[in-house]
């Protein structure tokens, strides 16, 4: 089994209507993700790479250390999340990325976060 499909990430995303400004070409959302390790051993989130695609096709490239100031030991069988942001120019956008994971046994892998929408409510029909 690949040790990326051990972790599985699920994405939730939302508008947030006071800290955007349409009139000047800001749309924030908000974006909680879990994470939960399906396998037999600790594992810790060492970094972050995610690509945010807006909808003029701008890609906007974040790497960092962990998520939200932690790097995260996620035991077997449990789930971490988190809640972060991004903003974009454009009413709809794309993120997309991975995580650097580091096993017990000093390996590292990447976990791949599939690409979600960032959209307006009740914007994609």
């Amino acid at each position: 089994m690949d040790n990326s499909e051990l972790i599985e990430i699920v994405v939730k995303t939302r508008y947030l209507r006071e800290q955007s400004d349409p009139d000047r070409n800001r749309y924030a959302f908000a974006y909680t993700i879990e994470i939960t390790n399906l396998s037999s051993e600790v594992v810790k989130l060492l970094n972050r790479h995610w690509l945010i695609t807006d909808d003029n096709n701008k890609v906007e490239e974040v790497v960092g250390d962990g998520v939200v100031g932690q790097q995260p030991e996620i035991q077997p069988g449990k789930t971490f999340h988190y809640t972060s942001g991004a903003i974009i120019e454009t009413k709809f956008g794309t993120m997309e990325g991975s995580y650097e994971m580091l096993k017990a046994n000093g390996h590292t892998f990447k976990a791949p976060i599939p690409p979600f929408l960032l959209s307006q409510p009740h914007m994609v029909h």
